[in-house]
């Protein structure tokens, strides 16, 4: 009960965190994936380019969040995440206004850094270092923001366009951002100083701090255990992004109709907000590695799932296990760098991993595209990407141990 009472009196910090995660939806590809058939054909663009242009976007906003990723290490969270949205209400002005291809790549460029990376790394940053104890419950609290604007936006976008311009759409969306989510941060981070919520924690007893001390990114870049998480930290992000990205080719070789798999969305949102709920409290009770082991198992039957079935019973079921894979991840990811090397450069060390996340998210819709332009079908890369995932969480269960010890971090060479 206690750990519950200290949530309810954190409830600034947790909206904080929850009106991040619900903003960065706009820079999210399923958000910006809505709107590909309007811009493609206001700008006289083929698949293909626009592909090739939002993915040199997404890449070049993951090589600049590499370097900006770290402020959170050195500025004021609440003022950082106010800056942040306000930059992101900058760039959607930008998108309502895009009619060459070079605005265009300069706003998918802004979304996808203020919008897809830039607010949740602050948001889990801000839980992982402002909460001990009850971190994996704040994570997923805070992060309840993804799934919300997953089952709410593409619902909402399909009607707005029944009657108004997608550039309509997306300056009003700034109107919505200025008016109501900035003052609401400002609002939030207002009581997070009055509270003194806004403070640095460390999940350690006194005696174990100091005997170790917090890895810098640097000295991450040494570890081992690093390299071997990478694999199954970088497979959720690389493969939703290009299933969600070539939705419409999946629809045209099962023989389903668009409308229908759209309806399936709120299956992952109601999924993902699930697990992460209960994900949060499993990491405060067994820790986010012991649970690494597990999290990948939805999105390895998933891919079975729709590799191997061409009925449309199937898309719901696929969405939901893909979702809860999803939320999983942002909760055990967002503690398990925490655990592993402390919350003195967590910013630092978080910004290198969601940079290599992004970065897959960069590469997987080219490179699914080109497989199938190849005569790869997708029935065939879901049965192989199946096949990798079920290795990786074996992995992770195999390197349990080993990455449940909290290691002092290496001399200087």
């Amino acid at each position: 009960m206690d750990a519950y009472y200290n949530l309810g009196r954190s409830s600034p910090a947790l909206f904080f965190g929850f009106l991040l995660a619900l903003s960065s939806n706009v820079g999210q590809t399923f958000f910006i994936a809505l709107f590909s058939g309007e811009i493609r054909n206001d700008l006289g663009l083929s698949h293909g380019r626009f592909g090739a242009i939002y993915s040199a976007a997404t890449l070049g906003s993951a090589i600049i969040f590499l370097w900006i990723g770290k402020s959170t290490d050195k500025y004021d969270l609440p003022w950082l995440g106010a800056a942040a949205l306000l930059g992101l209400s900058g760039c959607m002005i930008v998108m309502a206004n895009t009619y060459s291809v070079f605005v265009l790549f300069l706003a998918l460029l802004g979304m996808r850094l203020l919008g897809q990376a830039l607010p949740g790394h602050i948001a889990i940053t801000a839980m992982a270092r402002w909460f001990s104890a009850e971190r994996g419950r704040a994570i997923s609290i805070a992060t309840l923001g993804y799934p919300v604007g997953e089952a709410l936006l593409p619902m909402l976008v399909a009607t707005f366009l029944t009657f108004l311009t997608w550039r309509e759409i997306w300056a009003h969306g700034t109107l919505i951002m200025l008016l109501i989510l900035l003052p609401a941060m400002l609002w939030s981070s207002h009581l997070l100083r009055s509270r003194n919520l806004d403070r640095h924690q460390e999940l350690l007893p006194e005696k174990q701090k100091e005997k170790l001390k917090c890895w810098t990114r640097a000295q991450v870049l040494r570890d081992q255990r690093f390299y071997i998480l990478l694999p199954g930290l970088l497979a959720p992000p690389f493969i939703i992004t290009g299933v969600l990205f070539h939705q419409v080719h999946l629809v045209d070789m099962k023989s389903w109709l668009l409308p229908e798999f759209a309806s399936c969305y709120p299956f992952y949102a109601i999924s993902a907000t699930i697990v992460t709920l209960v994900a949060g409290w499993m990491v405060d009770r067994f820790g986010a590695v012991y649970l690494l082991q597990f999290y990948l198992l939805p999105l390895a039957f998933g891919l079975a799932l729709i590799g191997c079935i061409d009925e449309f019973y199937v898309a719901p079921i696929f969405m939901a296990l893909i979702g809860a894979s999803a939320g999983g991840a942002t909760v055990l990811f967002g503690a398990l760098w925490a655990e592993m090397y402390g919350t003195d450069n967590l910013g630092s060390i978080r910004s290198l991993s969601v940079t290599l996340q992004v970065f897959s998210t960069a590469v997987a819709p080219a490179l699914l595209g080109a497989l199938i332009d190849v005569g790869i079908s997708l029935e065939t890369q879901f049965m192989g990407l199946s096949v990798y995932v079920f290795i990786c969480a074996a992995v992770f269960g195999w390197m349990r141990r080993t990455l449940s010890i909290r290691q002092s971090p290496p001399s200087p060479a």
